[in-house]
């Protein structure tokens, strides 16, 4: 790793950190009325429940952003009932999952709602930080998927072999969401993962690649052109040329025909609503002879679900599909609720909401 980047990783640290310690300080006065008034508000609008309280009951919360507040709480940690390197997995449930978050997502922030829905039905779960940029420090070190993802699917596959190393199983299940549908399969195509890989149930996947970043595909694609911007430039983030639809990664993950490999029973969970991923389409890929791919769209029979790309790692629909996807012997009833784009719940009666923010940089602890 060159100096150069090194000291980048420490200066992006540096601003996000900074501002946010000067802010706390400056907004402490307002922060602590904020945590009194939220006490007035009806549980079923938001949730006043401390950190350690919540941890301890280990709620399921139906919202995208329910895993920021543990983050704050306990930087760069694991989420309550994962990563149990010590405890044998369930007789029911012996191959352990682990859990594979997108573009500057986290072990912690991206699954909020996903540890305890899963270890509440018995599974073994384990989740990772990966890709994140070298040398940083929180809250910049909290960001993954920013590194090339050949890098990624490396760094997947090493804890991936600890994973089956600690439970004693020769597979892994993987629940993998954006970027995260991705990178262990290249893992299992390129770098000795084959055969390894059980169940792989993608939440957003984007198997041939997304426009939404293409400079020349949205609607301010003549002032990016002028001013010579490229998104995927831009940003820190060396993954995202890479999801591009038409780029060489993408090229490389289909070559053969196919992404899929022989041997995984591949799940692909899309929404017509999703953002980043366009077309949804990119991962609804049919599987060739001699795969297992089941192919589903959350608004199919629901169109109130309104999911997004954030929102479908929030949204009860989704959330049943990938327990079904998970188990055996499927036969929990999929439900069809009304779910809010970017939260993954309905706006009303959010769980995850003000309050959860609020409580980590509180003076009352």
């Amino acid at each position: 790793m060159s100096s150069s980047r090194k000291l980048l990783g420490r200066i992006l640290s540096d601003v996000v950190t900074v501002p946010l310690l000067v802010g706390q300080k400056l907004t402490q006065p307002a922060l602590v009325i904020a945590h009194e008034v939220a006490k007035l508000f009806p549980e079923s609008f938001v949730v006043r429940a401390d950190t350690e309280d919540q941890e301890a009951k280990n709620k399921v919360i139906y919202d995208f952003f329910s895993g920021i507040a543990p983050e704050l709480a306990h930087p760069g940690g694991s989420l309550p009932g994962s990563n149990l390197w010590d405890a044998p997995p369930n007789e029911i449930h012996p191959v352990p999952v682990i859990l594979v978050h997108g573009t500057a997502g986290g072990g912690q922030t991206n699954w909020g709602t996903y540890v305890p829905l899963l270890t509440e039905a018995g599974f073994s779960v384990f989740t990772l930080t990966y890709g994140s940029i070298e040398h940083a420090n929180w809250p910049i070190s909290a960001l993954g998927g920013m590194r090339p993802i050949e890098e990624s699917a490396a760094e997947f596959g090493e804890f991936a072999e600890k994973v089956m190393a600690a439970t004693g199983s020769d597979q892994i299940d993987v629940v993998g969401h954006s970027q995260g549908t991705l990178v262990p399969n290249y893992w299992a195509k390129f770098l000795g993962g084959e055969g390894k890989i059980r169940k792989y149930i993608s939440l957003a996947p984007l198997w041939e690649g997304s426009e939404a970043l293409d400079p020349t595909s949205h609607a301010l694609a003549p002032v990016t052109k002028r001013l010579g911007l490229d998104p995927a430039v831009i940003m820190p983030c060396e993954a995202l040329p890479q999801m591009m639809d038409g780029s060489a990664f993408i090229a490389k993950m289909n070559s053969g025909g196919s992404p899929y490999l022989p041997g995984i029973e591949y799940t692909n969970i899309s929404t017509m609503h999703d953002e980043l991923v366009r077309p949804y389409t990119s991962g609804q890929v049919p599987g060739p002879p001699g795969t297992t791919v089941h192919n589903i769209v959350v608004q199919e029979g629901c169109a109130k679900d309104l999911s997004d790309h954030l929102a479908i790692c929030g949204s009860r629909r989704a959330a049943a599909f990938v327990l079904n996807a998970l188990d055996d012997t499927p036969d929990r009833v999929v439900p069809c609720d009304l779910v809010a784009p970017f939260f993954g719940s309905s706006v009303a009666g959010r769980r995850g909401g003000a309050p959860a923010f609020i409580i980590p940089f509180s003076t009352e602890k």
